[in-house]
């Protein structure tokens, strides 16, 4: 409306009220090009067209198609906005046609650099759109797996978690509830014997108490400024050095226990001995709730490449598997010490065995290049 109030270039006519109509018919629509670009385009162009043909200057009104061109290119595909390019530039032809002092190869080359030109800052629009949209999706997705993997590792360490409270909790509970029954059995007839299981509970108590401290203390997440009693000492996790422990708490609970090394012992990585630990110890636990008066036999073998742990016994009485001590699948104890060679890259076998008693083999990969030290055997 200011441009129209300008004196055209000679030929053409001033603005009128039938030249303010087209004006608002052809600039009015580009409010709404948002919506239905392509419908206004065509508006735009075909008002345009009456304004130019209604002999007023083309320039006023030339700012409104280019506008609804480039959001045409900016939402719709390259073709669509090539087809109201071209609209356009013969609307732009038109216009030079009917000036009288014009130079139709500058009107052409007008025509054709501002349809593309719109057509381009459109089209590049549209493409910084799509792929801002594609890295929101990406982003979300992103976000979601990292969730997702956040979730899981909580879910992997409690399980962690739960797996070490049920070795300690199992096995030093199991011993402590065999040595108490059996104090109690032989307080009166035998007071020694009672002696000797109350100073095993007490061992056993405070080795369990010792080592459920130690997993509270990785726990903890007091830091260095907490009003918390301050940080706690980390003790080395158990191994296969501790079995020797181990099998003499078992058998002071009333299971004979061997132990046998073959091979060349070497020293392996944390993980590996404590997964091979509590294999052994869940393996001793069973045997000492579920077959009291059986004979277990525990062979830690060192290979070139791999250990592998074997822990049996004969069944107790007559040698003959009690249905009640196969496993369902399902328990605790045995969730965890598959679950244990399987993070380790490892295998267990758990099950009857054929000539009586009740076996686990756990295998492990280990280093070759580990430096040995020891004995060839130790048993």
């Amino acid at each position: 409306m200011l441009l129209g109030h300008e004196r055209p270039p000679p030929g053409w006519e001033s603005l009128d009220a039938y030249g303010y109509a087209l004006t608002a018919l052809v600039n009015l629509p580009v409010a709404a090009r948002r919506r239905a670009p392509v419908a206004v385009c065509l508006v735009v162009c075909a008002a345009w067209t009456g304004y130019i043909a209604a002999g007023y200057w083309p320039v006023v009104n030339s700012l409104a198609p280019l506008l609804a061109l480039y959001t045409v290119a900016a939402s719709r595909s390259l073709r669509t906005a090539l087809g109201c390019a071209a609209l356009t530039g013969a609307v732009w032809l038109y216009a030079g046609f009917t000036a009288r002092e014009a130079s139709m190869a500058t009107v052409t080359v007008q025509a054709v650099v501002s349809a593309l030109v719109m057509c381009q800052f459109g089209n590049a629009a549209r493409v910084s759109a799509e792929r801002g949209d594609q890295l929101a999706v990406l982003t979300e997705r992103l976000r979601r797996e990292q969730a997702e993997r956040a979730r899981r590792a909580v879910a992997e360490e409690q399980g962690r978690i739960a797996r070490e409270l049920h070795d300690v909790v199992a096995h030093h509970m199991s011993a402590i509830s065999v040595q108490a029954g059996m104090a109690g059995y032989v307080f009166g007839s035998d007071p020694g014997a009672a002696h000797d299981a109350l100073r095993t509970i007490s061992d056993t108590s405070r080795e369990g108490l010792e080592e459920l401290r130690r997993m509270l203390a990785v726990l903890r997440t007091d830091g260095p400024g907490d009003d918390g009693p301050g940080p706690a000492s980390y003790d080395p996790v158990p191994g296969l050095g501790r079995l020797d422990e181990m099998a003499g708490r078992i058998r002071a609970a009333g299971v004979p226990v061997e132990l046998t090394v073959t091979g060349r012992p070497r020293p392996l990585a944390p993980g590996v001995e404590l997964c091979a630990y509590r294999v052994v110890q869940e393996a001793l636990t069973n045997v000492l709730k579920h077959a009291h008066a059986a004979r277990a036999e525990v062979v830690v073998a060192y290979g070139a490449r791999q250990l592998a742990v074997t822990v049996t016994d004969d069944g107790g009485a007559g040698g003959r598997t009690d249905p009640d001590r196969i496993p369902p699948g399902a328990g605790h104890g045995l969730i965890g010490m598959r679950e244990r060679a399987r993070l380790y890259g490892g295998t267990v076998d758990i099950g009857p065995r054929p000539e009586g008693g009740f076996g686990v083999r756990l295998t492990l990969p280990t280093s070759a290049s580990a430096t040995p030290q020891g004995d060839e055997s130790r048993a």
